[in-house]
This record gives structure tokens, C-alpha cells and sequence, in this order.
């Protein structure tokens, strides 16, 4: 009797499903490019980038939960024009003297069946914190075709305003509504 009641716990065990833990992805800033638009004067939209980004993801696929914990080197705002990057740096806009980086910490991330379909968090930028939800447009995870690593891959939008980031200079003849457009890839650690 004790060995059959042994046997089928053991069998039990067995045949469970194994739990995934969550895995932790380190930023790829090689890909992983936040870019953000404007208004110039009812003239253009304007594009721009930040070309550097660090931070990590957590993603649990069998729980359905993660994190994304990013810092971005404001400093590397590129406009594709030099003295404009510097303009940009400015006190008047993102003070990169003063704020060296913008953050973004998520406080939960919401899914649709299997994927990820939005990230709330804060957004920190000239040490001016807000609620934002970034709104996830496409979400990959798979292995790394180059590195043979699992990574996971995602683009996501929101708008905010710049003048609650003390950013508004020229509010509006340059418009207020700045979207964010972020490229994310992160490898698993």
C-alpha cells in the first residue's frame, strides 16, 4: 500500500507542469531606441531620438506579470543637427545638465490572453514624475536568432504634454503633445 501511494505521488510530481520563474532581460541598446514627435510650428512634425538606453524587463509568460525598468541618457537627444541637440539639452527643454537621464518604472503591466498590450508606470523627466501608460503595439518573445538567447521584443506609443515635464517653452506655437514611440529589444540575462 505504501509503495503504490508513493508511486502515484512521484507519478503526480511527474506529470505536473513545470512552473516557469520569471525571466530577467537586459536592454539591448544597440536596438532599443526611444523616439519622440512634436508639432514645429504647424510646419513639420518633428522626429527625434535618444541614442542611448539602459534597464531591464521582467517577463513571467505561465503568470502573466513583468516590469520594465528603463533610464535614458537624455544627453544623447539626437535631432540629426548638432547646435539643435544642444538647443534641446537646454535649460528650457530637458536641462541635461541638471537631468542627465529621463526613467520610466513601471507599476504593473496589463495583458490580453498570452501577450502584454500595455505598461503603466512613471515617467521621470527633469525630476518630474507622472503616471503614463504606454500603449504596447507589437510584443515578440522568442530566441534570439543571432545570440541563440531567449529576448523579447516590443514597440510601444503614448503622448504626454511637455509642459507638465516644465519642458513647454514656446507652448503654442510648438505643440504640447509630444508622442513617444519607443523600439525595445532586451536578452535574457
Amino acid at each position: 500500500m505504501k509503495k503504490t501511494l508513493f508511486a502515484a505521488a512521484l507519478a503526480t510530481l511527474i506529470a505536473a507542469p513545470a512552473f516557469a520563474a520569471p525571466q530577467t532581460y537586459t536592454i539591448d541598446s544597440s536596438h532599443t531606441f526611444p523616439r519622440f514627435s512634436y508639432d514645429h510650428m504647424g510646419l513639420s512634425k518633428q522626429i527625434l531620438r535618444f541614442n542611448k538606453t539602459t534597464g531591464t524587463v521582467v517577463f513571467d509568460k505561465e503568470a502573466k506579470t513583468g516590469s520594465v525598468d528603463v533610464t535614458i541618457d537624455t544627453k544623447t537627444v539626437d535631432t540629426g543637427f548638432d547646435a539643435f541637440n544642444g538647443h534641446i539639452q537646454g535649460a528650457d527643454f530637458l536641462d541635461t545638465a541638471q537631468f542627465p537621464t529621463a526613467t520610466f518604472k513601471s507599476t504593473k503591466v496589463v495583458f490580453e490572453g498570452d501577450k502584454p498590450v500595455s505598461v503603466e508606470g512613471d515617467l521621470t523627466i527633469k525630476g518630474i514624475t507622472k503616471p503614463v501608460t504606454l500603449k504596447i503595439t507589437s510584443f515578440t518573445n522568442k530566441a534570439h536568432p543571432m545570440l541563440k538567447k531567449d529576448a523579447v521584443g516590443a514597440n510601444a506609443t503614448a503622448v504626454i504634454k511637455r509642459s507638465e515635464f516644465n519642458a513647454g517653452k514656446f507652448v503654442p506655437a510648438v505643440g504640447d503633445e509630444v508622442t513617444l514611440d519607443i523600439a525595445l529589444e532586451a536578452i535574457a540575462q
